[in-house]
């Protein structure tokens, strides 16, 4: 805590996660998931949905139902928060640096960013099995409750009728 103000200068939970995502996702997965902890940073606001977001997902534990309605709320809020870091993160210019990261990771290594796998189904030259986020993450040991699960997966069909929507 800052004697100051109150607040919580340590992120321990956040240099965990940007590991574990460095570790999955390579260093361009690290530099993006970076650029949400510099928008909340420059935006105290931001950083404080945030916590309050990730409370109410933690709340989401095994006492409660995949159909509470709290589950509903909480995705609601998620996607919320979701639109908000984004403006944001496009609106600071940070978003058009996230690209050339990527564009940059791209020359760099051809065959991963053309997918290119040998017959053993491993990434040209990696020496390692070529997989999709998705099963990324779905391999990840979370300890979640099925109300937390089902909140996730709402909040994915929330991102994915906002990014259908004309």
């Amino acid at each position: 805590m800052d004697p100051q103000d109150g607040r919580r200068r340590d992120r321990p939970p956040d240099l965990d996660n940007l590991l574990v995502i460095e570790r999955i996702f390579g260093p361009p997965g690290a530099a993006v998931n970076a650029t949400r902890y510099i928008a909340l940073a420059t935006h105290p606001g931001l950083r404080e949905a945030s916590d309050r977001v990730d409370a109410a997902e933690e709340a989401l534990d095994d006492t409660v139902t995949v159909d509470d309605p709290r589950v509903a709320r909480v995705a609601a809020e998620r996607h919320a928060f979701e639109l908000a870091l984004n403006a944001v993160i496009e609106d600071s210019g940070l978003a058009q640096d996230d690209e050339a990261i990527f564009d940059a990771w791209d020359d760099l290594h051809p065959a991963v960013a053309e997918g290119v796998q040998d017959e053993a189904g491993q990434g040209a030259g990696t020496g390692q099995k070529s997989g999709t986020l998705i099963e990324a993450v779905g391999k990840m040991p979370y300890d979640w409750s099925p109300a937390r699960l089902r909140c996730i997966e709402l909040t994915l069909e929330l991102d994915a009728s906002e990014s259908t929507a004309p």
